[in-house]
């Protein structure tokens, strides 16, 4: 299975038509069918369902398509590694991480190091804690930013000079908008939208005991934005942590922190006895100075 290949089942994936894909390939179209038919035929799998005008992946070509996006992207990432042979440091730094005001830190090591070494180029995946695991575990990212509590067993890390806090995202018309912070009898009855990672169960559940099983969860979220218009439209109370979403001025909404306060660390992890490129292990020692400041 050549690299090539690969990327042209992509782009047929993304263009839907042979056509289309064959002109963004500047191949011939029985070129692009043949080399799709062949790659069928080594594994042995229907890709593609073909229709008159478009053709749609079968599940098996789903699959293969979250596989093959992740080969060409590292493929890709190890080319431009090895490509950069000039004396000064360039290069790409690839980075995941969740929603949390600690990227701010990310951005600040990015800037410093930048304005020394301006051919250096950062690509940042947003995500919750297991899919920057993922990506992190495949190679994609060299490093992830992790939000609380996670197994650490396989990673290296530094401890961000960051607590994130958790709290009660809500319209700045609501009752419960008065307090100055949140209890857990407060969200007694309430509509709550809840983040669906596992560490965020663990953390709020610790911190509320035998009262968070009572909580009405309505809805779940993966990533804040979209569960803070659930919030704008009176959904119900989205429990995240602060600083994510915008609070201020014009903003329909407000955010209050729990009480008793929970704080969570946030963690830049690698994996253990990582490889990094020139560029990545620059980033990480301005990191681990900004850290130990």
């Amino acid at each position: 299975m050549e690299l090539r290949v690969l990327r042209y089942f992509l782009a047929v994936a993304r263009e839907e038509t042979i056509s289309g894909a064959a002109q963004a390939l500047h191949v011939t179209q029985p070129t692009l069918s043949r080399q799709i038919r062949d790659l069928e035929e080594e594994l042995g799998k229907t890709l593609f369902l073909r229709g008159k005008r478009r053709i749609a992946l079968t599940e098996d070509g789903m699959f293969f398509r979250r596989r093959a996006q992740e080969i060409v992207e590292l493929a890709d990432k190890t080319a431009s590694e090895l490509r950069l042979a000039e004396p000064d440091i360039c290069g790409d730094v690839w980075i995941g991480g969740g929603e949390t005001e600690a990227m701010r830190v990310i951005a600040r090591a990015a800037q410093r190091i930048r304005a020394v070494h301006p051919h250096m180029f950062f690509h940042v995946f947003s995500g919750n804690a297991e899919e920057v695991a993922e990506r992190l575990d495949r190679g994609l990212v060299d490093f992830g930013v992790f939000v609380g509590s996670a197994d650490m067993a396989k990673y290296d890390f530094i401890k961000l000079p960051v607590k994130d806090a958790w709290g009660l995202l809500m319209r700045k018309d609501s009752p419960l908008a008065a307090k100055a912070a949140i209890r857990a009898g407060d969200m007694s009855g309430l509509p709550l939208l809840c983040s669906r990672q596992p560490m965020v169960e663990n953390e709020l559940s610790g911190w509320m005991g035998a009262d968070y099983e009572k909580l009405d969860i309505v809805a779940t979220y993966n990533l804040l934005y979209n569960a803070s218009l659930m919030v704008e439209e009176g959904v119900g109370y989205a429990l995240c942590l602060d600083n994510i979403v915008r609070t201020t001025g014009e903003t329909p909404l407000c955010f209050r922190p729990l009480e008793p306060r929970l704080e969570v660390d946030v963690n830049l992890v690698w994996k253990k006895y990582q490889v990094f490129s020139k560029a990545a292990a620059a980033f990480l020692a301005v990191l681990q100075r900004l850290a130990a400041a």
